[in-house]
């Protein structure tokens, strides 16, 4: 039985919560005070803000609000901050509820759209709200995270809600809300319910907090020798945490039993080279590290070994804060500062509290513990002070290390001031966009009035008001300008004195806003050329959001690459320093891009909320022939692999999505499907869920850690691109007489580099190059004979006589390339026919 079959058949209020309590009850779990509170004002038809501590069981009062919705017959919507959690919400009320009564909607897929449940992004709600007004079909509202009210760049889908929703009920969830009685008046004035506030400091397990002067590789001895694990320390940057990670391997965390569990768990999971190799080690010693630049593989397998109780330590950035499940009885901040993208700042009381709460585990532990650590130089201090004793003459004598350049200041009575600070009061975050002004045109009733009502009647002070209210003119002006809306001499039969004069889709301005803009540039290109299939691939990755660290890395090697061949030609500095400031990453198309961007914007203005980016990532990893190994260690990119796939999926799915189907061509179906397996064998968690919401009929149960994705040699187009792209990268770096690099590659064939070099040099005393062109990597000059078990492979050169009678021999090994995940190529000839 699911919890939709407790529904009671008269939905008073005394029904319901007895009801829900009952089957709570069924399932073992007693409603704290707080809860009990909540669930009441839920089912008396209350607006209710839920301030109580990570741990307290606000998923459990949202499960009763959406029970209290669905007996009531509303549609009730569940929003999270990001795509992640609320697919993993998705899942849970599935379980929950059933299947047929719950859907999501997150831009990237929906899936039972109709349903009474619905879990979407707070984007997605925003947009509903925007284009239905009042009159939308939303019943009740639960916003989990609602801190992130105060986002600067996506605060204002939290707040549009509360703006254009006055027949809904809302829930507001979050552990670190501060003062709310804005809030409560606000929702009231708007609703016309009665506003509950629900705030309880009290958690099942409670916190006991500590400042501490030792080193932190002696901090986290000491707590695993006191029953202090499993320990998370907090660190604020990548580095870092992978570094103290790697430190932690002197200490032995774990027993031989919990070794022999660990890898019994692991069991045949596939760690990559590069970073997979050094997370397996740490791993199964014991230690595991967590943060957003990881493959989502990876974060999985640290929190399933971290909830079985098998890792001792983990090292991790601070996005355990955004409901991240990993259970831990004991925090360790490393610092309380952070560098926040601008500048280096104390952690604001919100984020010190969002962190800290994830200690302790209620039915596990009696008390969470959380531990600051003082600055290095102070606790460097304090051992020399203590060494010198309590002689007067020798402490004197003793020279303080002073903070290193550039150190924000913090010491105990930061650590004092954060644990006793209340959570700062939420601020306003509104924004006005062109897709803001079409939602609200386009809907029934007068545009004017519901301008007015969202410009003058939102959270934001009146300064800021007037400045939102000049923007909307500016945009409404283009837009009329442009066609896109027309004003009417008379009221049309729904009410509008502006309508739309194009059709808009409603999600127009979710997912990659600039799909419309990719469609109508893909027509500007020749469909004849060599180079048309990568150039459509350089559409799309213009709409795709920059990854930053990736395009960084880029122009770092672009510019040691300029740098040597100035200094090659003899330049001066100056003049090199000056050249290098136009030297930057790989932009395929870019005036092209530009030119058609700005012609588009003219007739479609709303796309000035989006930045046109060209970019070259999934483009230069197939012209180069790399692997996802290859690439990520090319550039350096280890700690951000994570980053690099997840941008690699949005354009597979971008690819897949936008470009129609007589758009195509044989060549560009190869670079998707190349695409598409290369992600599914890096990480397949990553595409195997968005095509179960593209299919909801199917499965939808999450994979197992150690399951693999299918064998790569099963999807056949695929496989044969990865073949090509595998000795079309050997003849790239034959062509650049690139020996070393070859000698690694093939070595454990036999072709090291001396035998690379001797083999090639035949070839280059008759001809003077060797091509790499569209026409080099074509099929035409790959001949693949293939057998059951391995491929016979010829790789000819495209020499500049045109003659195609050099070229490199070898096989492919079909069971090895399954396990590896990508085609493994053993060398077995360079010669001429």
């Amino acid at each position: 039985m699911t919890l939709t079959d407790h529904v009671p058949t008269s939905p008073d209020p005394d029904g319901l919560f007895d009801a829900f309590t009952a089957w709570a009850a069924d399932q073992g779990l007693t409603l704290y005070p707080a809860q009990q509170e909540a669930l009441i004002e839920i089912v008396s038809g209350s607006n209710v803000i839920l301030n109580t501590p990570t741990g307290s069981g606000k998923s459990l009062v949202a499960t009763g609000a959406h029970f209290t919705a669905l007996a009531l017959g509303q549609r009730s919507f569940y929003t999270a901050p990001i795509k992640a959690l609320v697919s993993e919400k998705f899942f849970a009320l599935c379980a929950i509820f059933g299947a047929e009564n719950v859907g999501m909607m997150t831009g990237d897929a929906s899936v039972n759209e109709s349903a009474p449940i619905i879990c979407c992004t707070a984007e997605i709600l925003a947009n509903i709200a925007l284009r239905d007004g009042a009159d939308a079909d939303v019943g009740q509202v639960i916003m989990d995270e609602f801190h992130f009210y105060a986002d600067p760049d996506r605060g204002w889908a939290w707040q549009v809600p509360l703006l254009e929703l006055p027949r809904t009920q809302f829930v507001l969830m979050s552990a670190t809300l501060g003062d709310v009685s804005f809030f409560e008046k606000d929702l009231t004035r708007r609703t016309g319910r009665s506003t509950a506030v629900v705030k309880s400091a009290d958690r099942p397990v409670p916190l006991m907090f500590r400042y501490v002067t030792t080193p932190l590789h002696e901090t986290i001895e000491e707590l695993l020798s006191t029953h202090g694990a499993p320990i998370y320390a907090v660190h604020f940057t990548q580095a870092a945490a992978l570094e103290r990670a790697q430190a932690l391997m002197s200490i032995n965390v774990c027993t031989r039993a919990e070794k022999d569990a660990i890898a019994e768990l692991i069991g045949n999971f596939r760690f990559t080279a590069g970073f997979g190799k050094t997370l397996s080690r740490l791993v199964r010693h014991g230690i595991g590290v967590h943060h957003a630049g990881m493959l989502p593989k990876y974060r999985r397998l640290v929190e399933l070994l971290a909830q079985a109780g098998l890792l001792k330590v983990i090292c991790g950035t601070d996005t355990l804060g955004v409901g991240i499940n990993v259970p831990i009885r004991t925090v360790v901040f490393t610092a309380l500062s952070k560098y926040d993208g601008v500048r280096t700042r104390h952690l604001k009381a919100r984020e010190f509290h969002q962190i800290a709460g994830r200690a302790g585990r209620a039915g596990y532990d009696t008390v969470g513990n959380v531990v600051v650590q003082a600055p290095e130089h102070v606790v460097e201090n304090e051992r020399a002070l203590a060494k010198a004793g309590d002689d007067p003459k020798k402490r004197r004598k003793v020279v303080r290390k002073k903070p290193p350049e550039g150190f924000v200041s913090w010491g105990e009575p930061t650590y004092e001031r954060l644990i006793a600070a209340e959570p700062e009061p939420l601020t306003s975050s509104f924004q006005v966009s062109h897709s803001m002004l079409l939602n609200v045109i386009n809907r029934p009733g007068d545009a004017f009035e519901g301008m007015r009502h969202l410009l003058t009647d939102n959270h934001e002070d009146r300064k800021s008001q007037l400045r939102l209210i000049r923007r909307a003119i500016a945009i409404y002006r283009a837009l009329l300008a442009a066609g896109v809306v027309e004003r009417l001499d008379e009221p049309d039969e729904e009410g509008r004195r502006v309508r739309i004069t194009v059709d808009l889709q409603f999600d127009f301005a979710l997912n990659q806003p600039l799909s419309p803009f990719a469609l109508a540039a893909i027509e500007l290109l020749d469909k004849e050329s060599p180079s048309y299939a990568l150039d459509v691939l350089s559409v799309i990755e213009a709409t795709l959001d920059d990854p930053k660290q990736v395009l960084s890395a880029q122009q770092f090697k672009a510019r040691g690459e300029a740098v040597a061949a100035m200094k090659a030609e003899g330049i001066e500095y100056d003049q090199r320093m000056d050249l290098l400031e136009s030297v930057t990453h790989p932009k395929p198309l870019a005036e092209l891009l530009e030119a058609a961007y700005t012609t588009y914007r003219r007739g479609h203005p709303w796309v000035a909320d989006y930045q046109l980016a060209p970019k070259s990532v999934v483009r230069d990893m197939y012209e180069r022939a790399m692997t996802f190994v290859e690439y990520v260690g090319f550039y350096g990119l280890a700690r951000s692999e994570g980053l690099v796939l997840r941008y690699l999926a949005d354009a597979y799915k971008a690819l897949r999505q936008t470009v129609p189907e007589d758009a195509k061509t044989e060549e560009l179906n190869d670079v998707i499907e190349w695409l598409g397996e290369l992600v599914r064998q890096v990480d397949s968690s990553l595409l195997d869920e968005w095509e179960r919401l593209r299919n909801p009929g199917e499965e939808t149960a999450a994979a197992p850690i150690d399951e693999r994705p299918p064998a790569v040699t099963s999807n056949i187009r695929a496989f044969r691109v990865l073949v090509r792209n595998a000795l079309f990268h050997r003849v790239k770096l034959a062509a650049q007489r690139r020996y070393d690099e070859l000698g690694e590659l093939d070595a454990e064939s036999g072709w090291d580099a001396e035998q690379w070099e001797q083999a090639l040099e035949s070839y280059f005393d008759v001809h003077d190059e060797i091509g790499t062109g569209p026409d080099a990597r074509g099929p035409g000059l790959l001949i693949i004979d293939p057998q059951p078990e391995r491929w016979t492979v010829r790789q000819i050169f495209d020499d500049p006589a045109g003659d195609h009678d050099w070229g490199i021999s070898a096989e492919v090994d079909l069971p090895a390339s399954d396990e590896a995940g990508t085609a493994v190529i053993r060398i077995t000839d360079v010669n001429q026919l």
